[in-house]
């Protein structure tokens, strides 16, 4: 079949591998200049394990594991440690990878078979499912036409395809109450430390350290705001404006970190919620269809499995589109679910919303066994 799929994130690049080694002719539409390596350490937990093994792609995964979170405490506002991060409550279990996000994006990318391609600087314009007419006829932002048997929308919390098939996005979100912020730090990249989180009330600032690099990251407590996600000036001044008046720790340091970031990134821990994550022709395939939010720690594990569920089911339906999409749909529906329904501990856990719940939360880490020394 010839495919097209739309974003070259985790999801779609996992998508194009299942697929194309499958024999299917994958064309992957990326509207950035390059793969987005940028962004803290990410998680495969559970059966994406095995979807890694069966990718042939384990061994290289755990080669480049790391073990950020591990070494991650909680400090006051003098930087002495007072907690760290509990892991027996983050982790399913000892066998969960922690590894740097770019480093994904790179395996996934460079075991891309022959049969798929990625094609930079362009995106769905417009899409015209003719399912009883056998392909979906697609516009691109680059002028571009062509017609596909499948589109697959793996292109983020933010899909252009669900807004063209599914409506709105407002009419799916569940914004979780949390914004989360990152900026690199290149004058911390050479220091040596733990990483660090610090609390003041409803919020989070810490410094984050990795292959070489820092980062100033921030969560924050907010209601839904509207903003231009294209405006980086606007987003900065969304962080500032809610850091506003704290000045303890290193919180002063880490927005002047943000300020001078070009490559600033902010959004929202929201989830996505769709009766269906397919219509005709067309399948959305990890963030673009439920996304969890970071604070679950699983939205890499849902787009592993969902590509291999996909494809697996393609071939199993013998490219019955039809049938292969509601079986898909069954199969990651559970893990879906199970993920959506974790946030809460984590967001708990991270932005206490009183000093005393801070506190409170310290002690509480302190007596299970997991206070820092």
């Amino acid at each position: 079949m010839n495919i097209l799929v739309s974003g070259a994130g985790i999801a779609g690049l996992a998508c194009a591998l299942e697929l194309g080694t499958r024999g299917h002719d994958v064309t992957v539409v990326e509207y950035a200049r390059h793969l987005r390596l940028t962004g803290t350490p990410i998680d495969i937990r559970g059966d994406a394990i095995e979807t890694a093994a069966r990718m042939g792609l384990l061994a290289k995964i755990q080669k480049r594991r790391v073990r950020m979170s591990e070494l991650t405490q909680f400090v006051d506002s003098q930087g002495e440690p007072v907690a760290r991060i509990p892991m027996e409550q983050v982790s399913d279990s000892d066998d969960d990878i922690e590894l740097l996000r770019e480093d994904l994006v790179r395996i996934l990318a460079n075991a891309l078979p022959d049969t798929a391609a990625i094609r930079f600087e362009d995106s769905i314009e417009t899409l015209t499912d003719g399912d009883g007419d056998g392909g979906v006829d697609v516009r691109f932002a680059s002028g571009r036409t062509g017609r596909y048997d499948l589109v697959i929308g793996a292109d983020g919390q933010h899909s252009a395809v669900r807004r063209l098939v599914f409506g709105p996005e407002k009419d799916y979100l569940r914004h979780l109450g949390v914004y989360f912020a990152l900026a690199d730090h290149p004058g911390e990249a050479q220091s040596e430390g733990a990483n660090s989180i610090y609390n003041v009330p409803s919020r989070m600032a810490g410094i984050f350290r990795y292959n070489g690099k820092a980062v100033a990251v921030f969560q924050f407590r907010s209601e839904p705001i509207d903003y231009d996600r294209h405006d980086l000036d606007a987003q900065k001044k969304i962080l500032i404006d809610a850091f506003a008046g704290y000045r303890s720790w290193r919180i002063p340091e880490l927005l002047d970190a943000a300020r001078a970031d070009p490559g600033f990134f902010l959004t929202s821990a929201s989830q996505i919620h769709l009766p269906s994550w397919h219509r005709g022709r067309v399948a959305l395939v990890g963030d673009a269809g439920y996304s969890p939010a970071y604070l679950s720690g699983r939205g890499t594990s849902l787009a592993l499995t969902g590509a291999r569920f996909l494809a697996e089911e393609l071939e199993r339906c013998g490219n019955d589109h039809t049938a292969a999409f509601a079986r898909y749909e069954a199969r990651q529906r559970p893990y879906v679910t199970f993920a959506q329904d974790r946030v809460d501990s984590g967001r708990d856990r991270m932005l206490p919303t009183t000093w005393a719940a801070i506190a409170a939360r310290n002690k509480a880490l302190q007596a299970s066994g997991t206070g820092a020394p």
